[in-house]
């Protein structure tokens, strides 16, 4: 298997495991934050942290298809989550749930998660400003 080394202008593209949420009870804190934001490719709520890096959750339901079809949508989420991490906003934890129009590129999820990502950021910097 031939992988690009990075270069010194290219950051590293990992999801390592203290990157990804794993526990309900990770899922549930995001999830009653009550931050998100949705387009027609994606749901995304965050969550600020105190981490120096952003996490990622996934909740593909069974309604999306069959165990292999959800598993191209995990597969294109992460992929985009990857290529995108660098650019988002940082120290969130983000639980991503694709829309019902059948897996989309890895690209496209990327282009969603960072205009959501930048909008929710924007809505938690004007909440931070209300307190």
């Amino acid at each position: 298997m031939n992988q690009k080394q990075p270069t010194a202008t290219q950051p590293r593209c990992t999801l390592r495991r203290p990157q990804r949420l794993r526990t309900r009870t990770d899922f549930n804190s995001v999830y009653n934050y009550r931050l998100s934001a949705a387009d027609n490719r994606l749901v995304v709520y965050a969550l600020p942290n105190n981490l120096p890096h952003s996490r990622l959750g996934l909740s593909v339901g069974k309604r999306l298809g069959s165990a292999v079809t959800r598993n191209r949508y995990k597969r294109a989420l992460r992929q985009a989550f990857r290529l995108q991490q660098h650019l988002l906003p940082p120290t969130y934890d983000y639980v991503l749930i694709p829309r019902l129009l059948g897996p989309c590129s890895a690209d496209l999820y990327a282009q969603s998660l960072r205009h959501l990502a930048r909008k929710l950021h924007r809505r938690q910097l004007q909440r931070d400003k209300k307190k």
